[in-house]
């Protein structure tokens, strides 16, 4: 009996280092289901087996993995937000959404908590980055006509993703409760509530109040106060978030069921039916590669062309490349972080306004057009806007492979000059106002619905759309009509924002320099 317990003993010990030495293997095959990739089929398997590499597709065309073809700006938004969503639990555990404490908090973050002030900064850096990558994101895909069949409806889910975006990013902007958070979301509070300024002009406001309506669903109250704290920290750190990451699974999943990214097409060759192109070969070791007869077919679908051999496995070829974009992107936080710190001013103070006060640069557009017309440049021409970027695709049916950047040479020439148009009636825009008033200062008794409507913004949106119509009329091309339209709207937003954040200074004047301020 001694001797099988001796026996045993070994048998037992010798299977445990037996399992301990397997265990590399078994923990990644229970992971991957079909072990370690090791080939082609590997790892295939382990995109088309796991949950969230399956988002992806198994196997990316070569040209897509190139740097111009995307510059990574999709994973460098995704990466962003992953960042934003660890520096964001790591602040929660020591933030108090309350009026009375949610500043001593910060400041402890700030001053007490080890690193706390590098993982706010951190968090901060991560936000701006994110909003501006996911409209250079947007540019991309439109430039590169990306949004046409069949992908238009990943285009509005593109869209709707960048609403949430700037909705994230507007609501952790009161969170700290200092003087710039307080009086940055009572600007944007005061654009929701714009269309008061029609409603005031026609007498019906005390009947209907949409602006009021819309004010007091955002904030909770008629004030920023603590229903409006709580309401946006829960919207910031529960609601918005999830509903970012449901948008942005079915928007990488459509990317995939659409045939992967916007590419140009390949170039057939001569040879007999069913050849393969002669295209650089996937790296695996084969040089030579027969297709089968089924490979040979006609259909619709997004993915009828993407032969086999101008193809190469997600795993490592696209992880890997993902892998640096989130290195690179965590590493441009990093350096901002250690570099500049994120503002945290005196407490709020609803009695001592901010002057001047300026909301988040991503709306200080909207406060330009705003300062016109609240009405106009709050809701009416944003919403044009919105629904007019949300139709490019179903109103520009031009078959055209995406990928192009600009549509070639005549869409780059369209761009270039719709870019100086913009710009030179956008400043147009801003000087004229400033430097010889408006409909108010030449005429002191004209109604007020004439200066809603007639007003700056709305001059410089329907100069854009006469622009884009004679591009339209000009060339024949809804495309390059799109171009010309989408190209004036970029250019007026980026100079709209400098004019906004450089160039107004106390009681929305305009400065040249912070230098010519007037001292108090």
């Amino acid at each position: 009996m001694a001797g099988m317990k001796r026996f045993d003993q070994k048998r037992g010990l010798a299977a445990f280092l037996a399992n301990l030495r397997r265990l590399p293997d078994t923990l990644s095959y229970s992971i991957f289901r079909h072990g370690r990739p090791r080939s082609e089929r590997g790892r295939s398997q382990a995109v088309f087996s796991s949950l969230f590499l399956h988002l992806h597709p198994t196997r990316v065309h070569v040209r897509t993995l190139g740097l111009t073809a995307t510059f990574g700006l999709g994973i460098a938004a995704l990466s962003f937000f992953i960042i934003l969503l660890v520096t964001g639990i790591l602040l929660m555990v020591y933030y108090t959404p309350s009026t009375e404490l949610a500043y001593n908090s910060m400041k402890d973050i700030h001053y007490v908590v080890p690193s706390g002030r590098l993982i706010r900064n951190v968090h901060r850096w991560g936000a701006h980055l994110m909003v501006i990558v996911v409209m250079l994101h947007m540019c991309r895909v439109f430039y590169t006509a990306s949004y046409k069949a069949p992908r238009e409806f990943n285009w509005l889910l593109g869209m709707a993703l960048f609403v949430v975006t700037l909705a994230l990013s507007f609501t952790g902007y009161l969170l700290p409760w200092d003087q710039l958070a307080y009086w940055a979301i009572t600007i944007g509070a005061n654009i929701a509530s714009s269309p008061r300024e029609l409603t005031d002009a026609l007498g019906i406001t005390q009947w209907f109040d949409p602006g009021g309506l819309q004010k007091e669903l955002l904030l909770g109250a008629g004030e920023v106060g603590q229903d409006a704290l709580t309401r946006f920290y829960l919207l910031h750190v529960m609601l918005l978030p999830i509903v970012l990451v449901m948008l942005a699974s079915v928007h990488f999943w459509r990317i995939r069921k659409d045939g992967g990214l916007g590419r140009p097409q390949a170039e057939q060759t001569s040879g007999a039916v069913g050849q393969a192109p002669d295209l650089v070969p996937p790296p695996g070791g084969e040089n030579d590669k027969t297709w089968s007869l089924m490979a040979v077919v006609r259909d619709r679908s997004a993915a009828t062309d993407n032969e086999p051999g101008d193809t190469v496995a997600t795993w490592p070829y696209l992880l890997r490349g993902e892998l640096v974009v989130f290195m690179l992107c965590t590493l441009a936080c990093l350096v901002l972080g250690v570099l500049y710190d994120a503002p945290l001013k005196e407490i709020a103070n609803p009695n001592v306004p901010e002057n001047p006060a300026k909301a988040p640069w991503y709306f200080l557009g909207l406060q330009e057009m705003v300062s016109y017309s609240a009405f106009m440049g709050g809701l009416v021409i944003p919403a044009v806007a919105m629904v007019g970027l949300a139709l490019i695709p179903y109103l520009d049916r031009e078959a055209e492979p995406a990928g192009v950047y600009m549509s070639g040479r005549a869409g780059r020439k369209i761009a270039l000059q719709s870019l100086a148009f913009a710009v030179l009636l956008a400043v147009a825009w801003v000087a004229i106002p400033v430097n010889f008033g408006w409909l108010r200062n030449w005429f002191p008794g004209i109604p007020q619905i004439v200066i809603i409507f007639v007003n700056p913004g709305s001059l410089l949106t329907l100069g854009y759309a006469a622009w884009s119509l004679v591009i339209l009329r000009n060339t024949g091309s809804t495309r390059l009509g799109a171009i010309a339209l989408f190209t004036c709207f970029v250019a007026g937003f980026v100079v709209m924002t400098y004019v906004g954040m450089e160039l107004r200074g106390p009681n929305w004047d305009f400065y040249w320099s912070r230098s010519h301020w007037p001292v108090h």
